[in-house]
């Protein structure tokens, strides 16, 4: 109590000696000696945190709809409504899936990433800055889109494979990097906040920027232009993920038995049957387009309950695809037969070009590259009967593939200009 009045009395005295340093006599800094930088660095304190008496502590928060920031920016609250907050897409397919083995799946293995406050992404503190790719790369990783922009794909969950390039605690395989990445284009080029906060997933297309040149044979079968995603050629590679395991351990001594990468949960760990980086298969998206498209999952559960056989394994609990757009985006990606010539692409495999003994192994389908028990959840297979119309090699398919291939032999013509 001895120390209140000189502390008061000092307070007092540097309020007089130091003037407001914001209109309405804010003098918040008398005290808290914190700065602000770049656009932010000229704003009085209460610009953010609204008032004195009652401050918003944590101006930047989803649980108050981040009113500090909204002040300024208007609207971009509605950022906490969409998915980057709210994950309804992922939270539904566990419902669907593992949560029918565990109800508890969520909150032991997913619940984490996703936007909390605009400081997710925005920087900590009084440090506002503006995200950086690594910094969307925090969330968008691994298996999902944000890492493939940058050339690095997943590597296999085993810990054998967990060697290489180290980029915040995790392992991955060097690929061909995304030709705007290559050209130092940020993520925020093309997916504005404004777009995230109205729920889109970009503000701009392939076509916003690119006008297809004549000159390029692809570009001049109408077909392509009206019925093709630009990304269904021009995707170099996609990280693509067949099979994803999540085994259960009632007792958690048998995990040592298992030598994968630790996730989040204690008495789980996931793999996967097979992981490729080759260009992807392709369906038909929402649009109607063909597109780019991988599982998402095809998804089985193990139930690991003693060290001899007991409990459902390898039990499919979905076979799930997804049409979209891999951010590997390079220039000639695929030559003709890629597409016209290639059913397996199209989950069209022929029993007699099969590898995988699926149904061998107790895992129920027939083959990750065969349509029969699978399903794309944002769009369709291409059906047999139009893949057949697409692969008829006509006299001008034999005329346009001779021409396609006389022009490796001289100068390849840019596939867009700018």
């Amino acid at each position: 109590m001895r120390w209140m009045i000189p502390f008061i009395a000092a307070c007092c005295l540097a309020a007089s000696l130091f003037p407001p340093l914001a209109e309405g006599g804010e003098n918040c800094t008398v005290c808290h000696r914190v700065a602000l930088r770049d656009v932010h660095a000229a704003l009085p304190c209460l610009s953010c945190h609204l008032r004195e008496s009652g401050t918003v502590e944590d101006p930047a928060a989803m649980g108050n709809r981040a009113v500090g920031c909204a002040n300024c920016h208007k609207g971009h609250e509605r950022i906490f409504d969409h998915s980057m907050a709210n994950r309804t897409g992922e939270r539904r397919f566990v419902q669907r899936t593992y949560a029918r083995m565990d109800k508890d799946f969520w909150g032991k293995n997913c619940d984490s990433c996703h936007v909390q406050g605009c400081q997710d992404c925005h920087g900590k503190g009084h440090e506002v800055v503006k995200p950086g790719i690594g910094t969307c790369q925090t969330c968008h990783r691994g298996y999902f889109v944000g890492w493939d922009y940058s050339g690095r794909a997943p590597r296999e969950d085993n810990m054998r494979y967990q060697r290489g390039m180290v980029v915040d605690g995790e392992t991955f395989q060097k690929m061909l990097p995304d030709v705007h990445y290559a050209a130092g284009m940020k993520c925020g080029a093309c997916h504005s906040m404004a777009s995230l906060a109205q729920g889109r997933r970009s503000s701009k297309g392939c076509l916003d920027c690119h006008k297809p040149s004549p000159k390029v044979l692809e570009h001049r079968i109408a077909a392509h232009l009206e019925r093709l995603e630009c990304y269904a050629c021009h995707s170099a590679w996609a990280a693509q993920e067949y099979g994803t395991f999540f085994l259960r351990f009632r007792d958690l001594k048998l995990k040592e038995d298992f030598d994968l990468k630790p996730g989040r949960s204690e008495d789980y760990l996931s793999s996967a049957f097979l992981r490729s980086q080759d260009v992807p298969p392709l369906g038909i998206n929402s649009a109607g387009r063909v597109s780019p498209i991988r599982p998402q999952f095809i998804a089985y559960f193990t139930d690991i309950q003693s060290a001899r056989a007991g409990g459902p394994e390898n039990q499919l609990l979905a076979a799930e695809w997804r049409a979209f757009f891999p951010h590997t985006i390079r220039k000639g990606t695929v030559t003709c037969e890629k597409c016209h010539d290639s059913p397996r692409r199209f989950l069209l495999e022929p029993a007699g070009q099969r590898i995988y003994q699926l149904k061998k192994d107790g895992m129920t389908l027939e083959s990750f590259w065969d349509q029969r028990g699978q399903k794309i959840v944002n769009g369709d297979f291409m059906t047999a009967s139009r893949y057949q119309v697409m692969s008829a090699k006509g006299p001008a398919y034999v005329k346009e593939y001779i021409e396609k291939w006389k022009t490796f032999l001289n100068r390849v013509e840019p596939s867009s200009r700018p």
